[in-house]
């Protein structure tokens, strides 16, 4: 629970203590908006400890699913979507209903643009639905992945807009998601969480926001270095993935196995952390979010040539990955154009449904403009989804000898643990392997 700090004569303090009670009480009303994969889960946090939370989208099926207390994210049951609304919950489409919570929590994506530039516009549209509603003792928390300044530039002016003062009227903090869909061992309550307010008695309201739901909330300076650790997280992760990227090219130029290597160097208990190469980066998060920095460092003068340099090699995997098929087929009298591919996995990580900027659909996009028939087998996606940028009329093959030896190659791009590894050893012609799956050489298997 949070301690409010008293402190004679203190406005900013005294202005929030009102909201501080309903939260640390949970008499207060939750607002979620955005309810995908970090707003789902959050939202269920909050109703197993006892608030009422109303969850807001833009998409009338997702909210009409809800509703009927059925889940469209795999991972997430619907036996614990229907526990919600048994508890209370509610979706909806009307932003006017903003009004009847207390805090406003932002869950919206942060794409890049196609000249790979931030595109805020899913952040600046939601708040500027929720605007006209906003009262005094509102929160509003950020939890988009975005670029340093973003709160206070972008948000703190359009609330503002209304009369009401950050600080004193209404409470604005950053305090950036950290789901990792699919993962058991680390769920919303046991992920530390990160908290920056706009100002001191912003920042109480958050911690008091969080502090309920997560077992350790993590408070820091500003909504700026919240911003920025989300940043360093995620970037963290690109360079090292762009590192053996890097080395997995040098290595299989070299006749060595990048896998091996790193299953070698892992035993060392100190002075190394095993980071994997595949086809290209996946999710929402490590793909983007380096280029908000590099975006942002540019108004300050920088380059930022190290994490820029990670993007570019990252980015190139999947073109590396069709020149090894090129290469393969071709040494066995086939080309691409005509043959029948079948891509495993379309899911951007192993044993989850989650297909945001996943590597094997822009892998399926190379294959199809060089005239390969393409295919794909993903028991996680039966039917390929609609998305912005990409377009299959495709549904998941499923998998027999017999399916399996009709294609020409093979192309484990997610490593499933659902699919038959041994099964699929034995039947297909050619494997080309971006996982390190298969450990032990074999004709049929190429390492990519």
């Amino acid at each position: 629970m949070v301690i409010l700090r008293q402190f004679p004569g203190n406005k900013r303090i005294r202005s929030n203590r009102r909201l501080i009670e309903r939260l640390n009480n949970k008499t207060a009303v939750i607002g979620v908006v955005g309810l995908g994969y970090v707003g789902l889960p959050l939202m269920l946090r909050y109703v197993e400890v006892g608030y009422r939370v109303l969850g807001f989208d833009i998409d009338q099926i997702k909210v009409d699913s809800l509703k009927q207390g059925k889940s469209y994210i795999e991972h997430i049951p619907s036996a614990a979507i229907a526990h919600a609304v048994k508890s209370g919950f509610d979706a909806t489409t009307d932003f006017a209903r903003a009004g009847e919570v207390d805090a406003l929590i932002i869950c919206v994506p942060t794409p890049l643009n196609k000249y790979r530039e931030p595109d805020l516009s899913f952040v600046v549209d939601t708040t500027d639905s929720l605007v006209p509603y906003l009262r005094k003792g509102h929160i509003v928390s950020l939890e988009s992945t975005t670029y340093p300044g973003t709160t206070d530039e972008e948000l703190k002016p359009r609330l503002e807009s209304t009369g009401l003062k950050v600080g004193e009227d209404v409470f604005l903090v950053f305090s950036p998601e950290r789901e990792d869909p699919g993962n058991p061992d680390f769920v919303t309550k046991t992920i530390p969480k990160v908290c920056g307010g706009t100002t001191p008695a912003c920042l109480e309201a958050g911690m008091a926001l969080y502090d309920q739901v997560i077992d350790q909330v993590v408070p820091v300076s500003s909504t700026r270095a919240a911003e920025m650790t989300k940043l360093l997280e995620n970037i963290h992760r690109a360079v090292n993935i762009g590192l053996v990227n890097e080395m997995k090219i040098i290595a299989d130029r070299m006749g060595i196995d990048i896998h091996e290597v790193i299953r070698a160097a892992a035993t060392k208990p100190f002075g190394f952390v095993p980071y994997y190469p595949g086809p290209g980066l996946g999710g929402h998060c490590i793909p983007i979010d380096p280029f908000y920095l590099t975006w942002k460092a540019r108004e300050y003068g920088l380059h930022t040539r190290f994490i820029e340099l990670a993007g570019e090699v990252n980015s190139g995997m999947p073109e590396w990955v069709v020149s090894k098929i090129a290469d393969a087929m071709n040494d066995r009298c086939k080309a691409i154009k005509g043959s029948k591919v079948l891509v495993l996995g379309i899911a951007y990580k192993k044993n989850v449904d989650d297909m945001r900027e996943s590597p094997s659909v822009e892998l399926m996009e190379l294959l199809r403009e060089k005239g390969a028939v393409i295919a794909y087998s993903d028991p996680h996606v039966p039917i390929f989804p609609k998305m912005r940028e990409h377009s299959f009329d495709l549904s998941s093959v499923g998998l027999t000898p017999e399916s399996i030896a009709s294609y020409d190659c093979v192309l484990l791009a997610t490593n499933h643990n659902v699919f038959d590894y041994d099964q699929i050893k034995q039947h297909a012609k050619l494997i080309v392997d971006t996982r390190g799956v298969y450990l032990q050489p074999a004709d049929n298997i190429v390492k990519a």
